[in-house]
């Protein structure tokens, strides 16, 4: 039992950084035939600075799925993950071990290299999979979407889907499987059946402030992954004040660490930078996203959202080997937005998934004031006026999305109900010329006016300056992709 400490016995190593994934590879991971250890020790081990066997990480995920974890226990190691850091090995064995919690997905040879798919970390307006996961349909991809809740401030696919009536991201293997034949794409949830242990940390990561640790991350996003059997993956790794990582560097980091650990799991992943100090598009809030993803599928909506869609989506065109170069890519993605097919493939997923057909079509092809009122609305809108004359510098992302949250778009609680009608949309772009008393922000709410506090939180995320309007840059920064002789 190599692993298990004895008195007189060798120190253990060094603790690895909190988020360190670079080191420590050549010693390997100590002898994962150890006889089984108790959670207090697993949890002692790293909350000292230990390294856990791949025995270890699957004694926990498998304590975490058959419910002999308790919620304290699960918290406690969580934050040791968190305080502590995984490196490369460990990162790799959690991830496999979520991955193997359940059950894999396997699809005909024949789709191999027209599977792929895309995750986000999380951001404030972050609409890009409702839009892209179609659009790729309509490009000849299967797109096999699993997709989470959200996290903190962040809103998530899943609660975003489920505002429209009837929407069930429950779906088994072979209901996916149908649904990639006949739509060419689905978004689905985590079941008892698909990555179930990473379903349960995803949960408790919301509510313990582990959020931002970069192997949990990693392992979370890539388990999901892990299990669709894709032929390439992209991430969109934020950064910014409204993101999981502040700046730049940091998004890196993640960036190379779900590269390496995917290409070591067999799976070719590549990784966007995209800023998140604003919001992505106009609209936040569940309901309101819906409708702006749809108007994004209408070959209009904002010009950020739409950039970000297509260069992601070429990317994955590029990577699986379905487009010669990225351009290419972008480019029938693009189209996939202007002909109305992405739109098409939405609505059969939107019907393959439980929405009634009629309400399906009606989404889809009505006007904007059309789909607002098919989906949930609040009760009151608020607008805020521009407190002086200006060019919208920035909109902090940030303290539009904590005040929502209070509102009732997000959680405190791991199953916390939402209010899926609550929610904002910026009247304004950044780069444009702002006159005082212009309303800026129309906010959509079920309880009482906005409190002084909440009003001066918004207010105060309008910046404007004295420059002459501008266009405001992509959010879209650089990609980091797989070693090469991985991208074919």
């Amino acid at each position: 039992m190599a692993a298990t400490a004895t008195p007189g016995a060798q120190a253990p190593p060094a603790p690895v950084a909190p988020g360190d994934l670079s080191g420590e590879g050549s010693r390997g991971l100590p002898d994962a035939r150890s006889e089984p250890k108790q959670l207090p020790e697993l949890i002692r081990i790293k909350r000292d600075g230990g390294r856990l066997s791949e025995a270890d990480i699957r004694g926990f995920v498998d304590a975490v799925v058959n419910g002999h974890a308790q919620g304290a226990q699960i918290g406690a190691m969580l934050m040791a993950v968190r305080l502590q850091g995984m490196d490369l090995e460990e990162t790799s064995a959690l991830t496999r071990a979520l991955a193997e919690s359940g059950q894999q997905l396997e699809w005909p040879k024949a789709w191999r290299q027209q599977l792929v798919d895309k995750h986000s970390t999380g951001g404030v307006g972050d609409k890009v999979s409702l839009v892209l996961a179609p659009a790729l349909a309509a490009c000849g991809c299967k797109v096999p979407m699993i997709s989470g809740r959200g996290l903190a401030h962040t809103g998530g696919t899943l609660d975003k889907l489920e505002s429209v009536p009837g929407f069930n991201v429950i779906q088994s293997p072979e209901q996916m499987q149908a649904l990639l034949e006949q739509v060419g794409c689905c978004i689905v949830g985590q079941s008892k059946k698909l990555v179930p242990g990473d379903g349960i940390l995803y949960a408790a990561r919301d509510v313990t402030a582990t959020v931002d640790s970069l192997p949990l991350i990693t392992a979370s996003i890539l388990s999901k992954k892990v299990v669709e059997g894709l032929s390439a993956l992209v991430v969109d790794v934020k950064f910014g004040e409204a993101a999981v990582f502040p700046n730049q560097e940091q998004a890196r980091e993640l960036a190379r660490a779900l590269v390496g650990v995917g290409a070591g799991l067999g799976l070719r992943v590549a990784a966007a930078l995209t800023a998140m100090d604003k919001p992505l598009g106009h609209n936040v809030g569940h309901a309101l996203e819906v409708e702006e993803a749809l108007l994004c599928m209408d070959g209009a909506g904002p010009s950020d959202l739409r950039d970000l869609v297509t260069k992601l989506g070429g990317a994955l065109l590029w990577l699986s080997g379905q487009a010669e170069t990225q351009a290419e890519g972008t480019a029938r993605v693009a189209a996939a937005l202007d002909d109305g097919s992405a739109r098409g493939r939405f609505e059969q997923m939107l019907a393959g998934q439980g929405v009634d057909p009629g309400l399906a079509r009606a989404l889809c092809s009505g006007s904007p004031a059309q789909r607002r009122q098919l989906l949930p609305r609040a009760q009151e809108q608020e607008e805020l006026l521009s407190p002086a004359d200006g060019t919208v510098e920035l909109i902090h992302a940030m303290p539009l999305a904590l005040v929502l949250h209070e509102l009732g778009a997000g959680r405190s609680r791991a199953g916390d109900a939402l209010r899926l009608g609550v929610g904002a949309e910026l009247l304004v772009d950044v780069g444009q010329r702002l006159r005082r008393g212009t309303p800026w922000l129309r906010v959509h709410r079920d309880g009482p006016p906005l409190s002084g506090p909440q009003r001066r939180a918004l207010q105060e995320a309008l910046v404007l300056s004295d420059r002459a309007p501008f266009a405001a840059p992509s959010p879209y920064a650089e990609l980091v992709l797989p070693p090469t002789g991985a991208q074919q």
